[in-house]
């Protein structure tokens, strides 16, 4: 980069170009995904019953696709301004709350099965989660507010970047960690309690999913902590969609194979699965498809 630029101008630049990189694999990978999995998705779709958990898997899917959009448009567009940047971020951040709000829907209603159902475990989870998204809403916003969106000095250079203030942006992925850790830690409670005295099948899948899952989400959580915090310019938030893309495929692919494991031995019918198959000492009626 040309030695008129200072050295601010110049790390900037280059934080924005690796910002850039990373959602443009982001978006690649996603998509490689999306084909790899069209055809068990496509047989989700048209062969099972409609519900609420299957319009929550139709909402995890697919809002990534128009987070994706939104955030490449910001990435690519040259000559953006300061309010055109917050505009479109704002979108972004409401984007990424629905989506990381539907991921873990699937995840706290796999616990709450699995405890059961127990009504105290269940307010425990729900106040949790919603001092989660109280307190992320807040910050990001807030966060936005004080935070004025910068562009490159440099020509040739797209994107744009919280210059200061945007340190606060930690507060979700630490809220995140501690739900999750929460949710493992109910999840691995119950894996022991019931370890000799179950055989159930989707019971063993759905322990082994919860943990593989809450395992990620700590690990990233963690590094978007960390990341928000040490790093400046467009580094410090470069994993932050990241991780909510990897919660949305986790969330989705383990659903797509709970759903096959339980379909019935005439490939021409599905059933839901019957969320008191998965407990030894549930017997209601609830279901989960």
């Amino acid at each position: 980069m040309d030695s008129k630029y200072s050295t601010d101008a110049i790390a900037a630049a280059r934080s924005l170009q690796v910002f850039t990189h990373i959602y443009v694999s982001m978006a690649t990978f996603w998509t490689y995904d999306y084909a790899c999995s069209i055809r068990e998705e496509g047989i989700f779709l048209f062969c099972s019953r409609w519900s609420k958990v299957k319009l929550l898997y139709v909402l995890t899917r697919y809002v990534p696709f128009l987070l994706f959009a939104a955030h490449l448009y910001m990435n690519f567009v040259p000559d953006e301004t300061s309010d055109t940047c917050q505009f479109v971020n704002n979108i972004c951040s409401g984007l990424s709350m629905i989506s990381i709000i539907c991921s873990e829907c699937f995840f706290i209603l796999r616990t709450y099965v699995l405890w059961n159902n127990n009504k105290v475990v269940l307010a425990v989870i729900l106040s949790t989660f919603a001092t989660l998204i109280v307190g992320s809403m807040v910050a990001l916003f807030s966060a936005t507010a004080i935070a004025p969106f910068e562009t490159s000095l440099i020509p040739g250079i797209t994107g744009c970047y919280q210059s200061s203030g945007s340190v606060r942006l930690f507060v979700p992925y630490l809220l995140l960690f501690g739900l999750e850790l929460m949710l493992i830690s109910l999840t691995l409670t119950c894996a022991i309690q019931k370890w000799r005295i179950t055989n159930n099948r989707l019971c063993v899948i759905i322990l082994k999913h919860n943990v593989l899952y809450y395992a990620c989400g700590l690990v990233f959580s963690m590094v978007n902590v960390l990341t928000s915090l040490l790093l400046d310019y467009a580094y410090s938030g470069m994993f932050q969609d990241f991780q909510i893309i990897v919660h949305a495929i986790l969330a989705t692919r383990m659903h797509l194979h709970l759903w096959h494991v339980d379909r019935t031995d005439d490939p021409g019918v599905f059933t839901s699965i019957n969320l008191s198959d998965l407990t030894p000492t549930a017997y209601n009626e609830s279901s989960y498809d």
